[in-house]
């Protein structure tokens, strides 16, 4: 497999904590592809239906990996889901988990209407850090970044930070435009 010009990037954290708007905005400032697996789930039918309780698709993981291989194989994708572990080591530079307080948290789960079951199964899991600990089991301890996404300062530094890391990989793997 040829040598990537450009790194994938997971951002990841429990729903609520910022990732989409981060993607998007990387996307915006980097030229990197923002893919959203909950539109590729829903798009390339990804799924085993749908689950009433959690008002959500029931994610079929094999189908969506066969179906994002070749893009994220090619590089520049930044890949925006609320879980990274599926994700096999080699397609993957870089593992970003976005975290927020609870009280922040509570008050954007609500917002979206969530319902009630998948409220507090998703603060329970921020307060637990189970995707802090995902990350950190399935990849190499160097690449996965914890960082905090309350406050829009928060966001611009960490979007700043990742555009930061991503001008270094270039560097370091010889694909930065000279």
């Amino acid at each position: 497999m040829a040598t990537r010009t450009s790194p994938n990037i997971i951002i990841t954290g429990t729903p609520g904590v910022g990732k989409t708007t981060h993607c998007e905005l990387l996307a915006e400032r980097t030229g990197l592809k923002h893919l959203s697996v909950n539109q590729v789930v829903k798009d390339r039918e990804c799924h085993e239906g749908w689950d009433d309780e959690f008002q959500s698709w029931i994610v079929d993981e094999d189908k969506l990996l066969d179906a994002i291989e070749e893009e994220v194989k090619e590089g520049g994708c930044i890949i925006d889901w609320h879980a990274c572990d599926l994700f096999p080591k080699s397609w993957i530079d870089l593992v970003v988990v976005l975290r927020a307080d609870t009280t922040t948290l509570y008050d954007r789960l609500s917002a979206r209407k969530y319902p009630e079951a998948k409220l507090q199964e998703n603060l329970d899991s921020e307060i637990m850090e189970v995707l802090l600990e995902e990350a950190r089991e399935s990849y190499d301890e160097e690449i996965v970044v914890e960082l905090q996404s309350t406050t829009a300062d928060e966001m611009d530094t960490n979007v700043d930070r990742i555009e930061a890391w991503l001008k270094q990989w270039k560097a370091d793997s010889g694909t930065a435009a000279s």
